[in-house]
């Protein structure tokens, strides 16, 4: 069996895509390796190269499905595919977790109503339809948004957004950042509704790995930091995206305000300052993103 150029891309893109991070038991695996033989029949038949809706080629069809049990057999040790797959998958995944809590910030906050798919509250590692139409476990996540509350309510921001962070596989990261900046969007729906959307610069070594605006409405004023590029960014794949080591002398210049102005971080409750730095009003990247991978900053009044 080989592959035509477009069928490789499309079954790599699928296992990288959709991998679940960590150990899966047999009957998990049979499972999954079910779900990637579907997309891959139904992804080459719109691709209508060798296969397609309307004229099926049944015998290419059985030949790729053979293919996918093979190279996606977990029964050995020996298996060279799985054994070069993984490590990349690992370090892909890593980066990946980073860029999807920068999306999801983003969508939050910019102009516009953000829209979520059911599901994807945590990690979802889905394909398109009909793979996306699973069923949810609300339980669950219903159970961990509320262990959240209860950890928030008793715990250090901080150090909860710092462990939530190193422990990012679980997916609950993702929840705690939704479950954050949507109820701060409720609090102030009247900035996210009617405000200003005002680009802000960014200097220094790392100022292309930032996405950064302010939402602004009379005395309210919330900045929006989401970093990308994380390959760029950390270069050891099991690496934080934390402080002066990644970030050197980076800084957002926030031009409206002047120095000694004071932004809580909504996520982990620190509390940060506008100093002037390198004739700027500044605030220092390394300081935003001290516990947590993006940052959502409210102007203390």
């Amino acid at each position: 069996m080989v592959l035509d150029r477009n069928e490789e891309y499309f079954f790599y893109q699928t296992l990288i895509a959709t991998w679940p991070i960590g150990q899966m038991g047999d009957a998990e695996f049979d499972i999954f390796k079910k779900r990637i033989k579907e997309y891959m029949v139904k992804a080459l038949r719109e691709t209508k190269v060798n296969t397609s809706w309307i004229n099926p080629n049944t015998i290419y069809e059985d030949a790729l499905l053979i293919f996918i049990d093979k190279v996606m057999s977990n029964s050995s040790s020996s298996n060279q595919f799985l054994n070069d797959f993984l490590p990349f998958q690992r370090m892909i995944s890593h980066y990946g977790m980073f860029n999807s809590l920068s999306q999801v910030l983003l969508k939050i906050t910019s102009p516009g109503v953000p829209d979520f798919y059911q599901g994807t509250e945590m990690w979802n590692f889905s394909l398109v339809d009909p793979d996306n139409r699973r069923s949810v476990d609300y339980g669950i996540r219903m159970r961990i948004l509320e262990e959240l509350k209860r950890r928030e309510a008793k715990d250090v921001l901080s150090e909860l957004t710092r462990e939530l962070t190193v422990n990012k596989n679980n997916g609950e990261i993702k929840l705690y950042l939704i479950y954050k900046a949507l109820n701060y969007r409720k609090e102030k729906r009247e900035l996210f509704e009617k405000g200003e959307y005002i680009t802000i610069e960014t200097m220094g070594e790392k100022a292309d790995n930032v996405c950064t605006f302010a939402r602004r409405l009379g005395n309210l004023t919330t900045l929006v930091i989401a970093p990308r590029f994380f390959t760029k960014l950390i270069k050891q794949p099991d690496a934080l995206p934390f402080g002066m080591e990644v970030w050197k002398d980076s800084f957002i210049v926030v031009s409206f305000e002047e120095a000694g102005v004071r932004y809580r971080n909504i996520f982990t409750g620190e509390m940060l300052t506008t100093k002037n730095y390198k004739d700027s009003t500044a605030l220092l990247l390394s300081e935003i993103f001290a516990n947590f991978p993006v940052a959502l900053l409210e102007r203390v009044v």
